[in-house]
Formats: structure tokens, sequence, C-alpha cells
């Protein structure tokens, strides 16, 4: 009898191939504000922290500087190990890298530091947006995704395509434009999250506040009493529920952000939100082709 077994779409597909070769490294005395600054100028989401020799000891991301500012540490005076996390969590440039999204899942982190062949040697980063960026450039080469059909050739068949529906969260957070920026932060670190919707009186989306205005504020000497509205960014970047997935993505891309709030029928009501990470967990390219042949089947 013919017995079907999963495929991981990811499968045979090594770190190496999706890894970044950069580095963003700072000593464990390094303030605060210099941490922001690299993270900042570099559009990163975390710091390797070394030693005295250099060796990595932890690492700082934008989740620990956001926990510092609600903390009320000093930025100036306050040193990267007093706020690290420890020790860094690693891969290998030749693990498979469905193995290293599970990691990256597992431990509740949005990246993983590549080692070398030696026990001090970092050569890059895995990150979800590296991920993703290797299933679009999958996806464009594949003749039957989305991502490489024009719409000058038209798409037949809307239906062979993931949407966004099928892979955004349907719990949205959001905040009003009064609320203090200490309740965003709360709200952000209890639910896990990258940024906050910021919604008005009626429930229409006028904003958004993420991590990175968190702490840049932090890092501006703005306090925890500030009111959203005067941090958040507007308008909030949205798509359709019902866009595909790969033009959800390129849009993400092009506009150099995490993620995208979604909209049923009244594009004033947002009733999802789709992050990389979303993305990178389902494993799949853009169409149900890709789907399909994770399921494999054996006489």
């Amino acid at each position: 009898m013919p017995v079907a077994f999963s495929r991981d779409i990811l499968q045979g597909l090594l770190v190496e191939e999706a890894m970044r070769r950069q580095v963003l490294r700072a000593p464990h005395d390094a303030s605060l504000g210099n941490c922001v600054n690299q993270l900042i100028k570099f559009k990163a989401n975390s710091l390797l922290i070394g030693d005295e020799t250099g060796c990595p000891v932890g690492v700082i991301s934008k989740t620990d500087i956001v926990g510092a500012f609600y903390a009320g540490l000093p930025v100036v005076e306050t040193l990267s190990r007093d706020v690290m996390n420890g020790p860094p969590l690693t891969c290998f440039p030749d693990d498979e890298l469905g193995v290293a999204l599970d990691r990256m899942r597992k431990n509740g982190v949005h990246q993983l530091f590549v080692q070398g062949a030696e026990p001090c040697a970092v050569v890059g980063t895995l990150s979800y947006g590296d991920v993703v960026a290797l299933l679009y450039r999958y996806c464009r080469a594949c003749p039957k995704g989305a991502a490489g059909r024009s719409e000058a050739a038209g798409i037949e068949d809307r239906t062979r395509f993931l949407t966004v529906k099928e892979a955004m969260r349907t719990c949205v957070i959001s905040c009003g434009p009064e609320e203090a920026l200490a309740g965003v932060i709360e709200k952000l670190t209890a639910n896990r999250l990258g940024a906050v919707l910021i919604e008005d009186g009626k429930g229409l989306p006028v904003g958004v506040i993420s991590k990175t205005d968190i702490i840049l504020a932090y890092h501006h000497g703005a306090g925890l009493e500030v009111e959203a509205r005067s941090l958040m960014k507007s308008p909030a970047v949205t798509c359709d529920e019902n866009s595909l997935l790969t033009d959800a993505i390129r849009q993400m891309f092009l506009k150099d952000v995490q993620r995208l709030f979604a909209y049923g029928a009244d594009p004033s009501h947002i009733v999802g939100v789709l992050s990389l990470a979303d993305f990178a967990q389902i494993r799949s390219g853009s169409c149900r082709a890709c789907m399909a042949s994770r399921m494999i089947g054996s006489p």
C-alpha cells in the first residue's frame, strides 16, 4: 500500500545558502548608546558582544534595550555586559536550514550566529528575513511560482497561489494614540511582538510603533510617559488579506518593513498581521505546488 510521508520544502538547503556574512559586534564595556547607534545604522536586530579577547560572550537585541528603557537604566552609563543575554545561540554553515529555523522558533529568537571552525570565530548571521529572501529567490526561479509570473502574462487561476490570509496571524494587538509609552512596551513584551498597531477611538489604524521607534526614543532621552502619538510612524503599511503572499513579501522588502497589517473587505478594518517570521515558518514558496511537494508517496 502506498504510504505518504512529509518532506520539508527546505530539505537539502544549508545555512550557508541563506546566511549573511556581516556580523555586528560590540565590546562588553560598550555603552547602550553605542549599541543603539549600531542597531539603527545597520538596521539590525541584535549585536554580538565580545569579551576582552574578542570571544563572543553574549547578545544584545532590541528587546534587551527596550527592557533597559522600561527598567529606567541610563542609556549612556549602562554597559552592554549589564544588559546582554548569553551565550549566543549558534549554528554552523553546513547545518540544514530547516534545523536552524526550528532552533530559532523553539528558543523564541529571530537570529542565530553562524559559528566558524574555531571556537571564537563567528562568520555570519541567519535571520527569518534571510530565510524568506532565499525562498523568494527560489520562487522567482520556479515556473509554477507566482513571483515569476508577470501581470502582463496574467494569472489564470489564483487558487493555485497562497494568499496573505493563509499565513497571517489574526490576533492583532493595538494601542490608542494617547497611551503612554510604558503601556506600549508592556503590550510588546507580554505578546512577544516587534510592533504594535495604533488605532484611534473609532478603531481606525493611524500608525504603528516598533521596537526601533522605542529604542530611538530611549536614545534621545524620551520618558516612559510620552504618548504613543508622538512616536508612531504613520500610516501603517497595510495590504489586502487576499493579496498573493509573494506580492506582500515584495512589498515588505521594497518598503523595508518586517510586517504588514492586513485588512478585509473594509480597508479601514485590520484583521491580521503578516511578519517575515510567519512566512518563514510556513516553509513554502508562493504556490500550492510547493506545499504539495512536501508530501511524497512511497510504495
